[in-house]
């Protein structure tokens, strides 16, 4: 294979972690949005989209902590005002992206059932997250100066004169070991399944 063709299936793998990390936390999420989203509707006289508005803000603080520390825990942590404060903002354009929803839904159609409710309220969720994953890793959790002078050499380096097969680092977190395809621990007969 080529170095150009090892690189862009380095990237691809770094993606695929990176999507499944941010899915884990953002799978909690959802479940943080929706449980506190349900309870205060049973157990108030909140609004649909109130109630909603405050169950997202609850679980937008559930997963800074989460991608913070286990999906980006490896990005640049220099400037964490301006980090916290893209987040707040990228996260309160997805609050309206995922409650505008819900309000053209319950509002607009009429549609404000308790089924109807949680059905929109999880679509907005998914347009929403679709936002969210764009603007987290390209403006939030950037990479830090090092990730990428590090990524900048393998690109621009030469193909080596003999093929080698590259040591497979050792993964930094349970997710990227999962997703890890045929890695081999050190005494094992064959790849970890």
């Amino acid at each position: 294979m080529s170095e150009r063709g090892g690189a862009l299936r380095g990237q691809l793998d770094q993606l695929t972690r990176e999507v499944a990390k941010f899915g884990a936390v953002g799978a909690v999420g959802v479940l943080v949005n929706l449980a506190v989203f349900n309870l205060i509707r049973h157990f108030t006289e909140v609004p649909v989209v109130r109630a909603s508005i405050l169950a997202t803000v609850v679980a937008i603080a559930f997963n800074y902590v989460g991608f913070r520390h286990f999906t980006y825990r490896d990005r640049d942590k220099t400037g964490r005002t301006r980090e916290l404060s893209m987040f707040l903002v990228f996260s309160a354009i997805g609050l309206v992206i995922e409650n505008g929803i819900l309000y053209a839904a319950t509002y607009g159609f009429d549609w404000d059932g308790p089924l109807q409710s949680n059905f929109f309220k999880f679509f907005g969720i998914g347009v929403a997250t679709l936002f969210r994953f764009w603007s987290y890793r390209t403006w939030v959790f950037r990479e830090s100066p090092a990730a990428k002078a590090t990524a900048a050499t393998r690109i621009s380096a030469p193909a080596a004169a003999a093929p080698t097969a590259a040591p497979t680092p050792t993964p930094r977190d349970p997710v990227e070991a999962l997703l890890e395809p045929g890695r081999v621990e050190p005494g094992a007969v064959g790849p970890r399944r």
